[in-house]
């Protein structure tokens, strides 16, 4: 049966080298939402939570939910509050979701830096704290995101700056009303931008898995993907010279040749643009067109690793190793490699 295979030792190294980075482990918030980019959720969890990681990220309460056991505090980006829990806090997105949540919930106020995707404008950050106040709300914290940190441009600095020049704000705003924040903005790009992390927490995520991809001026980490796709032989043929294999025929043999299906296709997240152009890292072609259960390759091998790192995948279709991950069907079996 096909499966993911997760690499513990990967996991380990990237976590160390974030947390040199970073300064402590304490400062890493790991971000496992979207069932932790395809790695399954629970298995990070458990994992990082071992290695001493105490905040994690995730997008929905029900996610949140699923690993709150492992970690002192879970932030919910993407929904407002319905439940009381302790344990979560919920990024505002708006000042229109101040009156969608409970009274009582914890709260992290995300500014808008120059993304312009989600957050309030810095000046609007006495009206939401005052509104928090009134709607009976704890804010415990603010926070941004980097757009483009890891490019080499001039955005990551000002993006920085006006982070920077609000928090002085946010604070003399926020003791006014009893609460003391903690201070976020760098994602895995942004934390390997500078030598010194003045952030009180570092959400990372891609970094995490080992699939950071950042312009090849700027520090290039030695990170390692933690994710291997693996699918298992159904049946092998030899396919004589002239004869075509899958939908449309769209490869002909060029000589008699051993191709063997396996049990993964579209369904299960291979990509259907990389039919009869992607190679694996053993150098073994795909032949024909991916179909939705199945795909073809030039081997009789009986366990296949399609791919070990997402970004070479992602590379044959033209996309990022992120929608990759995110799409990998969540049926599949995810276990840790047997060393």
């Amino acid at each position: 049966m096909a499966s993911i295979q997760l690499s513990r030792e990967a996991l380990i190294h990237n976590l160390d080298i974030i947390a040199h980075q970073v300064d402590g482990k304490d400062k890493i918030a790991v971000v496992l939402k979207d069932n932790a980019y395809g790695h399954g959720a629970q298995l990070i969890a458990q994992a990082v939570s071992e290695y001493g990681v105490k905040q994690a990220v995730v997008r929905l309460e029900r996610e949140a939910l699923e690993i709150i056991d492992y970690f002192d505090n879970v932030l919910i980006l993407g929904e407002c509050s319905t439940i009381h829990h302790p344990k979560l806090s919920y990024a505002l997105n708006s000042l229109d979701e101040i009156a969608k949540h409970l009274p009582g919930s914890r709260i992290e106020l995300k500014i808008d830096t120059g993304m312009h995707r989600n957050g309030i404008a810095p000046s609007d950050i006495e009206t939401a704290m005052a509104m928090m106040a009134e709607r009976g709300l704890v804010c415990i914290g603010m926070m941004s995101h980097f757009r483009s940190a890891d490019t080499l441009s001039s955005e990551w600095f000002w993006q920085r700056r006006i982070f920077d020049t609000a928090k002085a704000e946010a604070s003399e705003s926020a003791r006014r009303y009893g609460w003391n924040l903690r201070f976020h903005i760098s994602n895995s790009a942004g934390a390997f931008r500078s030598s010194v992390c003045t952030d009180d927490m570092v959400r990372v995520g891609i970094a995490l898995y080992g699939c950071l991809e950042m312009d090849a001026t700027l520090v290039q980490p030695d990170l390692k993907p933690v994710l291997s796709l693996v699918g298992e032989k159904i049946a092998t043929r030899v396919l004589k010279k002239g004869e075509r294999v899958g939908y449309n025929g769209i490869y002909e043999a060029s000589e008699d040749e051993v191709v063997s299906t396996y049990d993964l296709g579209y369904a299960n997240g291979l990509d259907r643009l990389a039919s009869n152009r992607y190679t694996t890292p053993e150098g073994i072609a795909l032949r024909g067109r991916i179909s939705m259960d199945n795909a073809v390759f030039s081997s009789d091998t009986d366990r296949l690793v399609v791919f070990d790192n997402a970004n070479d995948y992602a590379k044959a279709v033209g996309t990022i190793g992120y929608e990759i991950l995110a799409c990998l069907d969540k049926t599949l079996i995810r276990e840790w490699k047997v060393r």
